[in-house]
């Protein structure tokens, strides 16, 4: 019974959080849940195959490094639910483009690939996407409660 009312406090204090930033530590696997200086929420995340480094071009399985804006969620994706980040910038197309490649792009936090949500128990283990940032599927709707739209990502190794 305690544990249950641990749990309603956890969702109540939750739910007078509000995100302010989203932090991403590519060399930990964590995703940080920021209100100014104070952690709401902490998350062991995957990512793509390659994460070191930031993503230089299409194809290349490494997330993207730096600031970018969580700028529109998507609820009918191939993955359980997913918002956006608004990577490339323009200073990534440029780069992109002096090199001759695509950029890539559609870079998103997501849930795990539909049909196969129990399984994120094995695959949180294994940097697994294309390049995009995955939580469970319980954890992506807690994700997406909190963190609204506009809201700022820092991504860095």
């Amino acid at each position: 019974m305690r544990s249950i009312a641990v749990f309603v406090l956890l969702l109540a204090s939750l739910a007078r959080a509000e995100v302010t930033l989203v932090q991403v530590i590519k060399s930990e696997n964590k995703m940080l849940l920021m209100d100014g200086q104070e952690v709401v929420k902490t998350y062991q995340v995957a990512f793509g195959a390659s994460p070191k480094g930031h993503k230089m071009q299409e194809g290349d399985e490494k997330t993207p490094e730096g600031r970018y804006i969580l700028d529109y969620k998507k609820e009918d994706s191939a993955y359980y639910r997913a918002m956006h980040i608004s990577y490339p910038s323009s200073r990534d197309r440029a780069q992109a483009e002096a090199r001759g490649v695509s950029p890539g792009g559609f870079i998103m936090v997501h849930g795990q690939r539909n049909g196969l949500g129990w399984l994120a128990s094995i695959t949180q283990r294994f940097n697994w996407t294309d390049g995009c940032i995955a939580l469970s599927n319980n954890e992506m709707d807690v994700f997406m409660s909190l963190v609204q739209t506009g809201t700022p990502i820092e991504i860095r190794w």
